[in-house]
Order: C-alpha cells, then sequence, then structure tokens
C-alpha cells in the first residue's frame, strides 16, 4: 500500500507540473488596445536602433550581395546551445517584418512572441528590450519601415530539440521576467537615468556582462553588470563595475571619451574583440548619450 501511494502521488505531482508547464507555456501577447496615441519619431528610432547594435547582429551574411547597411538578417550566431541566424527585419512583406502591425512588434521586442503565437529564445534579447517604453518601441519600428526591403530568406535556429525549447520557454520567462535592475532614481539627475534606461534597455548590456543561473536567467543585486562568462560559451566578459575604483578610467568623462573613440584615442581593448563592434555602435550615437551611459556605468560601485 505504501508503494502504491508513493506512486499515486508522484504520478498527480508530475501531472500538477506537467499541467503548470502547459499553462505557462502559451506565448504572452500585447493587448493592441493598450497602445498609446503615439505619433512615432523615426529619428528617435534610429537612435535606439544604434543604441541596441541592431545591425551588429541582424547583418545579412558577408558574400551575400545585400547591403551590410540594411539588417537582413542571416548570420550565424553561435551559442553553447546551437546556431541562431537572426531573422530578416527589413520591412519585406513576405521574409521581413514588414507585415507586422504595432501589436506584433512589441510582443516580439516586450514579450519575446511571435506573430504566430511562438516564443522566440532569447539569443534575441527581449529580456532587456522589455524595460524599453512602448512609445520607444514604436519608434524603432516606424525606423525599421523606412528602410529599404530586402527579400531575404533566414534558416531556422540549429538547436537540437527545439520544439521541445520553445515548449519550456514560458516557464523560463515567468522566472526570468522580473523588474529592471536598477530603477530610476530622480535624484541622481537626468544624465543618470538616461544612462540607465540606455544600458538596461536598448542597450541590453547585461545580456552579455551580468551572470547567468543554473537556467541561464541573469543574476540580479551585485551581480548586475558583474562580468562572466561569454555567452558564446568562449571566454568571459568583463566586469562593468567599479571602472573608476579599479583605475580602469579616471572619471566618467574618460569613460564617455573610451565608448565614444575606443583605440583611436588610445584606449586598449575596446575597439576589438567583442567589444569591437559594440565600440562603433556608440560612437554613432549623439555625444547627450554617450555622456549618460557613462555616468551611469561610472556610479556602478
Amino acid at each position: 500500500m505504501k508503494i502504491l501511494k508513493f506512486l499515486i502521488a508522484a504520478a498527480a505531482l508530475a501531472f500538477a507540473g506537467f499541467t503548470v508547464i502547459v499553462v505557462l507555456a502559451k506565448p504572452v501577447s500585447f493587448d493592441d488596445a493598450e497602445l498609446p496615441q503615439h505619433m512615432p519619431d523615426v529619428d528617435n528610432g534610429k537612435r535606439l536602433f544604434t543604441a541596441g547594435g541592431c545591425l551588429s547582429c541582424h547583418a545579412p551574411p558577408p558574400g551575400s550581395g545585400i547591403d551590410a547597411a540594411l539588417p537582413a538578417g542571416g548570420t550565424g550566431l553561435p551559442a553553447p546551445v546551437g546556431t541562431f541566424y537572426p531573422p530578416n527585419i527589413t520591412p519585406d512583406r513576405e521574409t521581413g517584418i514588414g507585415a507586422w502591425n504595432d501589436a506584433e512588434f512589441i510582443s516580439a521586442m516586450a514579450y519575446g512572441t511571435s506573430p504566430d503565437g511562438r516564443h522566440y529564445f532569447p539569443a534575441f534579447p527581449y529580456t532587456s528590450y522589455r524595460y524599453m517604453s512602448v512609445s520607444d518601441l514604436l519608434d524603432v519600428k516606424a525606423y525599421l519601415f523606412s528602410l529599404t526591403p530586402v527579400r531575404n530568406t533566414v534558416s531556422d535556429a540549429d538547436v537540437p530539440l527545439a520544439p521541445v525549447g520553445r515548449l519550456l520557454m514560458g516557464p523560463w520567462k515567468w522566472l526570468a521576467f522580473t523588474e529592471r535592475p536598477v530603477a530610476s532614481d530622480p535624484a541622481k539627475g537626468e544624465l543618470w537615468n538616461r544612462g540607465a534606461y540606455l544600458v538596461q534597455g536598448a542597450g541590453h548590456c547585461a545580456e552579455c556582462h551580468t551572470p547567468r543561473n543554473l537556467l541561464m536567467i541573469s543574476k540580479g543585486g551585485a551581480s548586475f553588470l558583474a562580468g562572466g562568462p561569454h555567452p558564446e560559451g568562449k571566454g568571459k566578459v568583463p566586469s562593468l563595475r567599479g571602472l573608476i575604483a579599479r583605475g580602469k578610467y579616471k572619471d566618467a568623462s574618460d569613460l564617455a571619451s573610451a565608448l565614444a573613440y575606443g583605440e583611436t584615442f588610445g584606449y586598449d581593448n575596446i575597439s576589438s574583440g567583442g567589444m569591437g563592434k559594440v565600440q562603433t555602435n556608440l560612437g554613432l550615437l549623439p555625444e547627450e548619450d554617450v555622456q549618460a551611459i557613462a555616468a551611469f556605468l561610472a556610479d556602478l560601485q
């Protein structure tokens, strides 16, 4: 009887667990009834697109013959679980995002849900983009829709057991979708708060610079931006905390110069390696945005 009771209890627990997974597995989408009255700002969208380094991941493969300045996607992005192929995000209606409406775009960016109701894997950093305002996301969409459409079909992710992985993404998101690591603080001033917004949102710096737990969820607290294993599985990513105290930079102004000009101004290891494309994009931002990012990072202890 004890064995029978144990088996019944185990079966009930397994069924309950399966039910929870199924319920949580359902992708969440943005309700178009919540869309604000907003006149999209294409220039702001381009600014945020640049801050996010979106072209760096969504670039077409070298030698494809596609304009490298357009985010037509297709270049492989290696990861420990397989290879991801960032999609075409030009406004082509057949192979890009040209047929997406505003709610579908926000669902993808903030919830990691595709227009056809599938979970995106978090190689697409929606865990950071979800901290952006709806109006800013709509501005990014407006900028993307201003680009030349490119017909380019991109391969699906080469990830073993991908269907099972997508089923588990719902519970994973339920655990991973937390409050932003650093809240806005009026006492810190406008520049610092702008930097906090860019670093945690469009810049998605935590995706590489914050260590993760066994479930591959970014850690919080003092671990935020504290460095850790490289997301591609090779090497380590440095900490962005205590940059001034550690003597890496003299002050926030010095850090801003490093972010804007990199090795051109004699700063080591910032225009090459993993930071190369990041620094290139930062150098394209308005000076006030670079100063804001530096002000925020310089304040991290």
